[in-house]
C-alpha cells in the first residue's frame, strides 16, 4: 500500500493545530504517486483493500464500534462500575470529552473516509478507461462502487453516535483549508443515499460477482441505502434546538427503505433466511458462509493482531474461566429482564443470553441473573485455545432478517398499517424462532400502531448483540422511554412482583461437562438444575423452595438484583442517561482543540 492512501485530515491527527502544514505539504507533491495507484486493475484493488480495513481491529468492528459503542439500552450493559474516562462511561451514558475510548475509533473512521475518497476520485481518471478490456473497466466500476459503499457505511457510523460531523468527500490534498466545521447530518445522509443509489448500478449481486459475505456485494448496498433512508426518516438530537427531532419528509425515505428491502427479498437465490438461528452464528466463528447466505456483509476478522482481528467471542460473549481451556468472554452482561422478554419456546433466549459459563474444569455452571453474558459468541466455537484475545470472528453489519423487519416497518409507517407481505415477512423471521413450536409463534396485529410496537419487540428479540438495539431506540425516539421502563422492570424483577411474580428467588444446580459441539438449548438443557415438576422447561418460570438440595449449588437468580444494579451512582443501569443530551457521545476534547471550527455541542 502506497504512502498517499493512508494520509488523513488534519481533524484527524493526534497532534496539534500547528502541526496541519506537515499534513498538507506531503500531500501536494505526492499528486502523481497518488494517481499511479489507480493505473491498474490490480492496484486499484489494493488500495480498495486498504479502505476495507479501516473496518477492522480494536478500533472498527473488532471491539469498539461493535462491542462498546452500541450499549446500553433495554438489552445488554456492559461490565463492571462507572468511570467516565473508560468503557463504562459510555456504556452508563457518562462519559466525558477526555475519554479515550472516543479517540482512535473516530480517527478510524476518517481514515477510512479518506482511502475512500482517494479511490472515488482516482478510479474514474484512470487509464484503465481508455486502454483496458471490457473485464478490466466492469471491475473498476465495481471497486468505484464498493468504495461509495464503504463510506457510507463510515459516515453512517459517524453520524449514529456524534451527530453531525465534518464532510469531506474528495481527498484532504484537494482542501485548501481542512479546518472543517460540521455539516448537517441530514445534508450528510442524502450524498449517502444517491451516491448508494450509484453503487446499486455497479456492484454485483452475490452470485454474480462471486462475492464472500466479507466483501460487499449489491444486497449489502441496498440494505445499508434502507438502514441510512430509516435513520433519515426517524428521529435524532439536533444541535439547534437542542431536542430530539424527526427528519423531514419522512415518507419519501420510508419509500427508498421498502423498495430496497424489497428487491433483496425479490432475490431470494441471493440471501434468505437460513433455518437455524445458531448456525448463521456459528459460521461467523469460522469465516465462513452460512448455508443460505442470510449474512448479507460481515467484516472480516484475520491476522491475530489488534488492526486486522477481533477480539469478538474474547472481549464478549459466553464467560469462560481463566483456566478452562478458553480463556474469555463476560465483558457485556445481558440484564436479568431480557431474558424474560423471550418465551420459553423462542430458540433464540438460550443464543442471545447465556445463563451459565464455563469454569476452569471445562464444566457448565449457572451465573447469577446479573452475570448473564450475550452467548451468540463463544471462545470455544473457534478453534482458538488458551489466552489468545484475537479469535477471527467476524462481525455481522447487515442479516437478512433485518431485511425483513426494516421491509415490515417502512411498509406499516407507509400505508397506516401492515399489508400482508409485511405480515409474512414478520411472520418468517417468527417461524424459524418458534420452529418445533410454531403454535405458539401468536398473532401479529394488523392496526399501524400495534404493528409498530410488536416491530420494535421483534427487533430486540432477534438483533439481540448485533449493536443495533440503541440505535434502534434512538431513531423511534425510545430510548429514554425504554430506559424508564427498564428499570421499572428490573425493580419489578428484584421485587418478585407484577410479570416476575413467579421467578425464582434463587436456584439449585450441579455442574456439567460442558460440550461446545451442542447446541445453545442443549447446554442448557444437560445443566441439573433442581425442579420438582414435570417439565422441566418452567424451572425459569415458578418459584423455587427455600432450602438447598443435596447435593446442588445455590445460586441467586432473582435475589442478584439488588437496588445498587437498577441505580447506584457507580453499578446502576444507564445511570448518566440525559435525554436530548445523551442520545450521541461527545468529540474527544484533542480532536476539538485540532480543530478551531469544531464544536463539542450537546451539552458537554
Amino acid at each position: 500500500m502506497k504512502k498517499t492512501i493512508i494520509i488523513l485530515s488534519c481533524i484527524l491527527s493526534l497532534t496539534t493545530i500547528h502541526s496541519c502544514s506537515d499534513y498538507l505539504e506531503p500531500e501536494n507533491y505526492s499528486s502523481v504517486a497518488e494517481a499511479q495507484q489507480f493505473d491498474s486493475v490490480s492496484d486499484t484493488f489494493t488500495a480498495l483493500v486498504g479502505v476495507y480495513s479501516q473496518l477492522a481491529g480494536d478500533d472498527g468492528y473488532g471491539q469498539r464500534l461493535a462491542l462498546i459503542y452500541p450499549h446500553s439500552s433495554d438489552d445488554f450493559r456492559t461490565s463492571g462500575d462507572y468511570n467516565c474516562n473508560d468503557r463504562r462511561g459510555l456504556a452508563t451514558f457518562g462519559a466525558c470529552p477526555t475519554n479515550t475510548e472516543l479517540n482512535k475509533p473516530f480517527l478510524k473512521l476518517y481514515s477510512g473516509i479518506e482511502r475512500a475518497n482517494l479511490c472515488i476520485k482516482n478510479i474514474p481518471l484512470s487509464p484503465v478507461y481508455k486502454t483496458g478490456s471490457d473485464a478490466d473497466k466492469k471491475l473498476m466500476d465495481r471497486y468505484l462502487g464498493e468504495a461509495l459503499t464503504l463510506r457510507a457505511q463510515f459516515y453512517y457510523e459517524l453520524i449514529r453516535n456524534w451527530g453531525d460531523v465534518p464532510f469531506q468527500d474528495k481527498p484532504s490534498a484537494d482542501y485548501d483549508n481542512l479546518y472543517l466545521a460540521k455539516t448537517d447530518r441530514d445534508v450528510i445522509y442524502e450524498r449517502m443515499i444517491a451516491d448508494l443509489a450509484q453503487a446499486a448500478n455497479l456492484v454485483p449481486w452475490r452470485s454474480e460477482g462471486s462475492t464472500t459475505n466479507a466483501r460487499i456485494s449489491k444486497g449489502f448496498v441496498k440494505g445499508l441505502r434502507a438502514r441510512i433512508a430509516l435513520a433519515r426518516a426517524g428521529y435524532s438530537l439536533r444541535r439547534n434546538p437542542q431536542q430530539m427531532v424527526q427528519g423531514t419528509n419522512p415518507q419519501t425515505y420510508y419509500q427508498i427503505a421498502l423498495d430496497e428491502c424489497k428487491d433483496i427479498m425479490n432475490h431470494t437465490g441471493e440471501h434468505s433466511l437460513n433455518p437455524s438461528y445458531e448456525q448463521v452464528f456459528k459460521a461467523l466463528h469460522s469465516n465462513s458462509q452460512d448455508t443460505t447466505n442470510e449474512i448479507i456483509f460481515c467484516v472480516g476478522a484475520f491476522g491475530g493482531n489488534a488492526r486486522t482481528d477481533s477480539k469478538i467471542g474474547y472481549y464478549n460473549g459466553l464467560k469462560h474461566d481463566d483456566n478452562s481451556n478458553w480463556k474469555g468472554g463476560g465483558g457485556i452482561n445481558a440484564l436479568p429482564t431480557y431474558f424474560y422478554e423471550f418465551s420459553k419456546y423462542d430458540l433464540r433466549r438460550d443464543m442471545n443470553v447465556g445463563i451459565f459459563k464455563v469454569n476452569n474444569s471445562n464444566q457448565a455452571e449457572i451465573v447469577n441473573a446479573i452475570s448473564f453474558t450475550d452467548s451468540k459468541y463463544r471462545k470455544s466455537w473457534t478453534n482458538v485455545t488458551g489466552p489468545s484475545q484475537n479469535l477471527a470472528v467476524d462481525w455481522p453489519l447487515l442479516r437478512f432478517s433485518d431485511v425483513l423487519l426494516m421491509f415490515a416497518e417502512a411498509d406499516n409507517e407507509l400505508h397506516g398499517a401492515p399489508s400482508s407481505d409485511a405480515i409474512n415477512a414478520v411472520k418468517a423471521v417468527r417461524n424459524r424462532a418458534y420452529a418445533g413450536n410454531l403454535g405458539q409463534v401468536g398473532t401479529i396485529p394488523t392496526d399501524k400502531t400495534g404493528f409498530f410496537n410488536y416491530i420494535v419487540q421483534e427487533r430486540l428479540l432477534e438483533l439481540g448483540a448485533e449493536g443495533i438495539r440503541k440505535y434502534d431506540l434512538i431513531r423511534w425516539n425510545l430510548l429514554d422511554a425504554k430506559i424508564t421502563e427498564t428499570r421499572q422492570k428490573l425493580t419489578a424483577f428484584a421485587n418478585g412482583t407484577g410479570q416476575y411474580a413467579n421467578v425464582p428467588l434463587n436456584l439449585y444446580f450441579k455442574k456439567s461437562v460442558y460440550d461446545p459441539t451442542k447446541t445453545a438449548q442443549q447446554n442448557i438443557n444437560d445443566i441439573d438444575i433442581f425442579f420438582t415438576g414435570g417439565d422441566k422447561s418452567q424451572v425459569f418460570y415458578l418459584p423455587s423452595q427455600d432450602a438447598t438440595p443435596a447435593g446442588y449449588t445455590k445460586i441467586a437468580w432473582r435475589a442478584a438484583v439488588l437496588p445498587t444494579y437498577i441505580s447506584d451512582p457507580v453499578k446502576g443501569f444507564a445511570q448518566y442517561f440525559q435525554p436530548n443530551k445523551r442520545e450521541l457521545l461527545p468529540i474527544y476534547s484533542d480532536i476539538i482543540m485540532s480543530n478551531y471550527n469544531l464544536t463539542q455541542d450537546y451539552g458537554y
